[in-house]
């Protein structure tokens, strides 16, 4: 097991196009990293530098403290788990688990031993003489996986390992994955645009966009205090609601109500980029804080305000409830590279109505295309800067 550092590290090809620019990343002995964005935002290039399969324009990587820009793959003691599985068709599963020891002329016997442990442990045991063609994907990932864990290496690095699975299996597979991080206890850096993996699967999440690392943190602190926009838009799901508002009197103005601000809140506001009042702000809303006000008792804080459902889905255990509100649309530049990496951004807006989904109790009783009532949770509401995209509340609440 080793640390990880990364200091400012920089991909710069032929061209002049910098693909990561100036990473700085330390990852502790034994921690699971995951490295998440959008696609082209730098997160595969920068696994493949650590892995040596990718040179270093600019910058130092350090594996267990040992400066290692221009050490071989081979020579790096990491083990990397690819996309497409990359087994070899015409040898068993045992001979494809053994084959990095094989040719490190390791004893028979020796192979035999650590290949039957690691088979055991991910449950290959009844497939070691098949070949990867009568195998299912979740089976040839786990092959994959334990032809690395055989290695022993300082580090595990995973790009993507799950993105050829079936939804049903990925949902297997991250909970394998975790339960082998945990017994292992080796570093691991774990390359996903899946947000949902990143948020199940890592003790610390980087977030990248264009190259340039955003944020990095617990999954708990990337979902509650979010440093900028497009952290804030691609860590959870669904997605946070995004409003224009304006500050007056203490209070934020949204197409859904007034929200007072804390005392607390608004001394931030004030310190953090001039006057509070008439500064325009975008405010960021996650559906789970919506809640159907029939359902709520009491509330602390919030806001209740009438809707007319426009689609609503039911999940079982939940409700998502589409519903549209006055207002115009919010710009910004992250927010519009969010949206075309997800699609959304090719779907026509809907003039001045924006779009908001509340994800609501199973006991809801709003009805589709009925007139209702929500209620928001405003101490979970966020404040960002218009041009900037930076949070404007990350350390404050609102009542």
């Amino acid at each position: 097991m080793a640390d990880i550092t990364l200091e400012h590290i920089t991909k710069r090809y032929g061209d002049g196009y910098e693909a990561v620019k100036d990473l700085n990343l330390e990852i502790a002995d034994g921690e699971f990293m995951i490295l998440v964005g959008p696609s082209g935002c730098g997160k595969s290039t920068a696994l493949r530098m650590v892995a040596g399969l990718e040179d270093i324009s600019d910058g130092q990587l350090k594996i267990g403290g040992e400066l290692v820009n221009d050490r071989a793959p081979k020579d790096r003691d990491i083990a990397m788990v690819f996309q497409n599985y990359a087994l070899y068709p015409h040898m068993t599963v045992r001979e494809n688990m053994g084959f990095a020891l094989k040719l490190a002329k390791t004893p028979q016997a020796e192979i035999d031993r650590k290949v039957n442990e690691v088979a055991q442990v991910l449950d290959l045991e009844q497939h070691l003489e098949r070949k990867p063609a009568n195998l299912s994907g979740g089976q040839r990932q786990r092959v994959a996986m334990g032809r690395a864990i055989v290695r022993d290496p300082k580090a595990f690095l995973m790009d993507e390992p799950l993105s050829n699975l079936d939804a049903k299996l990925r949902v297997q597979m991250r909970t394998e994955i975790s339960r082998l991080q945990q017994q292992l206890g080796t570093t691991m850096i774990y390359v996903t645009h899946d947000q949902t993996e990143a948020l199940t699967l890592g003790d610390r999440i980087a977030v990248m966009r264009s190259g340039v690392l955003q944020q990095v943190g617990s999954p708990g602190e990337l979902y509650a205090n979010p440093t900028n926009l497009f952290v804030a838009g691609f860590v959870g799901s669904p997605s946070m609601n995004f409003l224009p508002g304006e500050l007056a009197d203490g209070v934020v103005k949204l197409p859904i109500g007034d929200v007072r601000l804390s005392d607390e809140a608004r001394q931030d506001l004030e310190g953090g980029g001039g006057p509070a009042k008439g500064r325009q702000v975008i405010a960021g809303m996650r559906p789970e804080h919506f809640e159907d006000s029939g359902l709520v008792h009491d509330p602390p804080s919030g806001v209740k305000f009438p809707v007319t459902i426009d689609v609503l889905e039911s999940m079982g255990s939940e409700y998502y409830a589409y519903f549209n509100v006055e207002s115009g649309r919010v710009a910004s530049q992250e927010l519009d590279e969010l949206a075309q990496d997800s699609g959304v951004g090719e779907i026509p807006h809907a003039g001045s109505r924006t779009q908001v989904v509340a994800r609501l109790d199973a006991a809801s009783t709003v009805k589709q295309g009925e007139p209702g009532e929500l209620w928001y949770d405003s101490s979970r509401l966020q404040l960002f800067d218009p041009e900037s995209g930076r949070s404007l509340l990350t350390h404050s609440k609102v009542d």
